[in-house]
């Protein structure tokens, strides 16, 4: 053979071998979804929201309940919808199968027609056997997935959209002795209850959906090697199960789950991950920085089609989340609400490439949003007593959101004084704007100085599009009444 003919064979190959991995990628786009939730003081107008969704490439939306503004925008954008029910809707789900029909008629059949919502799944629950949960809801979930999905069937939709249920990575695990992927079980007390549901998806043609979280392995773990949590392979302690080598936290967590679903007698059960992400305040590895490299990371490996040591092929994941919800509870903790790739205004965070090829891409923001006056409340600092300040504050915070002042959090360096000033801000905007939630027993004063610094934020609010109907509203009934007023005097 030809040094000529040996150049052109090598040309081939590798001409191949990119066609096949740009293939991955083109393919593997599909696969990355997101989380959109809405526990939100102030929300922005959908139509807008799902426009930026669509401009920004991303294929397929969760959605955690039924809210009919959101559907409606999601109408002929042919993105992938995976709708879901709350857990306080299944025991109604569970006990009635009428209750599961009438939920699907309402939510899905009249919005499943050409050019109307795409929807893929639907989501019975959410991490529903949650330790802390204590069994809550462990009785209704098989009789409500079986529900839902046979609604979904009688209406003609069963071979379209599938029921699962979005479970939480703690309903498996490894043994203390030998913590490697190969030994992971499902719990003993929910074993049973598992393999029968994960008979009637696997019956079903559903997947598996599990919800993984890397950053509560540093969260739970002050000693947990950090740079595990992340996909850039600089580990210098990775986990060996035979011939497998674990480099990341998640590949660990997956393949424990196809372990489990191996046991269970369903090695090629199909694994949607649910929800995955990393926040960006609340907490001290809670930043940018650290969401940027986590979500960057997992993108390309989750496209590569690299997969894991035990489950190859690309990955199906739904980033958690879209949008920071400053109505979230923070009992988990004060970064529950800045999960965001966007604040809480659509204005990205950080730079991310949704394609997997690690480019240094900005998201685009939301357009047209409005926002209320430059115009900020703070601790009047002309006070020489400030008589019931600490008061103020826990009312303010507890009224608002102050997870950014929380240890390690990006406000966390302001004094006594910033606090409050900070605290009075928020309140004010979730009030907002009024001028009497700027009073506080006269700690407070308005400013349109921004009380902002290179790493604390002090927000203006957003308007809400019904807030301005409803200013229009009063502006309109004040000059009809003021015309009514001229007519009564000169008539």
């Amino acid at each position: 053979m030809t040094d000529t003919t040996l150049l052109c064979n090598h040309l081939v190959a590798t001409t191949m071998l990119v066609i096949v991995y740009m293939g991955l990628f083109v393919h593997g786009s599909t696969s990355v979804g997101v989380n959109w939730g809405t526990m939100t003081s102030h929300k922005l107008q959908p139509n807008k929201v799902v426009e930026m969704i669509s401009r920004n490439g991303f294929k397929k939306v969760k959605l955690f309940e039924a809210d009919h503004d959101l559907l409606q925008a999601f109408i002929g954008t042919n993105i992938e919808v995976m709708l879901g029910i709350p857990n306080c809707m299944l025991m109604e789900m569970s006990l009635d199968p009428g209750n599961a029909v009438s939920w699907v008629e309402s939510n899905v059949a009249a919005y499943f027609y050409r050019a109307g919502v795409n929807f893929k799944y639907v989501a019975v629950g959410n991490d529903p056997l949650l330790r802390t949960y204590n069994g809550t809801y462990l009785p209704y979930m098989l009789p409500a997935l079986k529900n839902v999905q046979e609604a979904l069937n009688n209406v003609g939709f069963g071979s379209q959209i599938k029921a699962t249920i979005p479970f939480s990575a703690d309903i498996y695990d490894a043994p203390v002795l030998n913590p490697v992927p190969s030994a992971g079980d499902f719990r003993p007390n929910i074993r049973e209850l598992m393999i029968d549901i994960i008979r009637y998806l696997h019956s079903s043609n559903a997947p598996f959906t599990v919800n993984i979280y890397p950053f509560f392995s540093l969260y739970d773990d002050d000693h947990f090697p950090i740079d595990n949590a992340f996909f850039d392979g600089s580990t210098s302690l990775p986990i060996r199960d035979g011939e497998h080598v674990y480099t990341n936290v998640f590949d660990a967590n997956f393949d424990t789950l196809v372990w489990s679903l191996t046991k269970a007698g369903y090695p090629d059960m199909k694994i949607i991950v649910g929800e995955i992400g990393w926040p960006t305040d609340g907490n001290k590895n809670a930043n940018k920085e650290n969401a940027r490299r986590f979500n960057q990371g997992l993108i390309q490996h989750a496209l590569s089609g690299e997969g894991t040591p035990a489950r190859k092929g690309l990955i199906d994941v739904y980033l958690f989340s879209l949008i920071d919800e400053n109505g979230k509870s923070i009992d988990p903790g004060y970064f529950e609400r800045h999960w965001g790739l966007f604040e809480f205004d659509g204005e990205p965070k950080y730079n991310l490439d949704l394609s997997g090829w690690n480019e240094n891409k900005s998201l685009t923001a939301v357009k047209g949003v409005r926002y209320m006056d430059k115009r900020w409340c703070v601790l009047n600092p002309h006070l020489k007593r400030l008589k019931k300040l600490g008061s103020s504050i826990d009312y303010a915070c507890s009224h608002s959101d102050c997870s950014a002042l929380s240890y390690g959090s990006s406000c966390n360096h302001l004094s006594v004084k910033g606090n409050a000033s900070y605290a009075f801000n928020m309140y004010y905007q979730f009030q907002n704007q009024y001028i009497a939630a700027c009073n506080f027993s006269g700690l407070a004063m308005l400013t349109d100085e921004d009380p902002s610094d290179d790493k604390c934020r002090f927000p203006i609010m957003i308007v809400e599009d019904h807030l301005v109907l409803k200013t229009v509203f009063y502006i309109l009934l004040a000059v009809l009444q003021g015309f009514c007023l001229i007519f009564l005097i000169y008539s």
